[in-house]
């Protein structure tokens, strides 16, 4: 699964990030950059392990009312409870879609300063404080991780209805995970 390497490499780079953060201090000059580089690290780091893990099944749950059910009407309440994180996923897919606004941002040709005069979204004008990246890509993550999740999601709900077996997460344990 790319989102375990990419996780891996998230948690890496956080690390060097902050190992590099506290030796710099420690020997009296600090890298003012560092610290905002660690948050986005984070940031990504927590849309990206959320997805993966909604798909091995690792996610938090609550089991009160399932741990009392019979095994089939438990079955159901998952799957329902997957529905729902579905459904959370596509609408948070929806508002991306209008927040970044590819169409309008095309259609003005990709200038960022006119479509933020045409349309008062600024997304595409705004850069970050001190590493001055572009905003929308460090932003870039949030669509990615509604699409992943639906999928994520979608592939539970199948599995969880009995259409495809349960796959076993190598590392991870059984199917159920954590649940």
């Amino acid at each position: 699964m790319a989102e375990k390497v990419l996780v891996a490499m998230l948690m890496a780079l956080l690390l060097g990030l902050i190992l590099l953060n506290v030796g710099t201090r420690y020997a009296g000059s600090s890298l003012y950059w560092v610290d905002e580089a660690a948050v986005y690290a984070m940031v990504w780091l927590t849309f990206i392990g959320g997805s993966a893990l909604t798909r091995l099944r690792l996610d938090f749950a609550m089991t009160l009312v399932s741990d009392r059910l019979s095994a089939a009407n438990a079955t159901r309440l998952k799957a329902f409870a997957h529905v729902i994180a579905c459904l959370f996923s596509l609408g948070l897919a929806v508002m991306c879609w209008n927040w970044m606004d590819p169409p309008g941002i095309a259609a003005a040709g990709f200038d960022a300063r006119s479509y933020a005069g045409d349309s008062f979204n600024f997304l595409y004008t705004e850069y970050t404080q001190t590493l001055e990246w572009p905003v929308w890509m460090i932003s870039l993550v949030i669509p990615i991780f509604s699409v992943t999740m639906t999928l994520h999601t979608l592939a539970n709900i199948v599995e969880e209805i009995g259409l495809s077996p349960k796959r076993l997460h190598p590392g991870f344990g059984s199917a159920e995970g954590v649940n």
